[in-house]
């Protein structure tokens, strides 16, 4: 099927939006030529025509595409520092008043952890977090706001107690309160606009996938959508090279900073 590849990404990127010359090839291509073969298809003209007409095969297309691991207070250092140090900063510079942005959030265990840690600093009414994804499936997970006992084994206990219900032998369900305080939407990072003026965006594990390109473009873009001396909050192997390149200072490890 390699001869046909370059044609079969045109195509993709006609139905879907989605530019799959932004993605490591080896890695990408591994992944969609498995999918190909469980659906008993030898080619990817045949991929193509059942992608146009079969929703559900276009579903899981979409699905395999994005990188769906995600957990509840993942690295738990990272979200103590963002506790204790990051999110009072910001706070003092704005006098309180948040905008917040979880890209590429996945199945929503991010945002609602930011949801619930923001609630140690203002009162759950006045908290509101953007969380988008580029996988309508996944938002619609996340909506739902069900999870598995493993997916929130991190959490503190006092959020467990507080906002999840369970119910059933392993599900736990968040409350609606929390549910309420985010906004999902469907957005694509390589081709969609991006929210301004925000004082926090939290992107994490999801940068790896990403060619160098692809990554200089977002964050140059995360950049844009930053207040000056707001914060971006990366993954614990996405760390930036050089980061006065793209206009940022790290203050801490996988905390940066928009230059003033």
């Amino acid at each position: 099927m390699e001869e046909s590849y370059e044609g079969f990404k045109k195509e993709v990127l006609q139905l879907t939006k989605i530019d799959l010359h932004c993605y490591k090839e080896r890695q990408m291509k591994r992944r969609i030529d498995t999918l190909i073969g469980k659906n008993g298809i030898s080619t990817y003209t045949d991929y193509i025509r059942l992608l146009k007409t079969d929703r559900d095969k276009y579903e899981e297309f979409i699905n395999c595409l994005t990188i769906n691991v995600s957990e509840f207070w993942r690295n738990p250092d990272q979200w103590k520092l963002l506790e204790q140090s990051v999110l009072p900063d910001i706070l003092k510079k704005t006098g309180g008043k948040l905008k917040v942005w979880s890209a590429a959030c996945s199945t929503g265990d991010e945002p609602y952890s930011l949801v619930m840690l923001l609630t140690k600093f203002m009162p759950l009414q006045k908290i509101e977090v953007l969380a988008t994804d580029i996988d309508k499936q996944v938002i619609e997970q996340a909506k739902a706001g069900i999870y598995s006992d493993k997916s929130i084994k991190g959490l503190p206990k006092e959020f467990i107690d507080k906002y999840f219900e369970q119910v059933g032998e392993k599900s736990y369900a968040i409350s609606s309160e929390i549910k309420n305080r985010v906004r999902f939407q469907q957005h694509n990072l390589l081709k969609d606009d991006y929210p301004s003026q925000c004082d926090l965006i939290v992107c994490r594990n999801v940068m790896i996938y990403f060619t160098e390109e692809a990554k200089t473009e977002i964050y140059n873009k995360f950049n844009n959508a930053l207040k000056p001396g707001a914060v971006l909050f990366v993954g614990s192997t996405e760390q930036m090279v050089q980061p006065k390149k793209l206009g940022f200072q790290a203050i801490h490890s996988f905390f940066y900073t928009k230059n003033v």
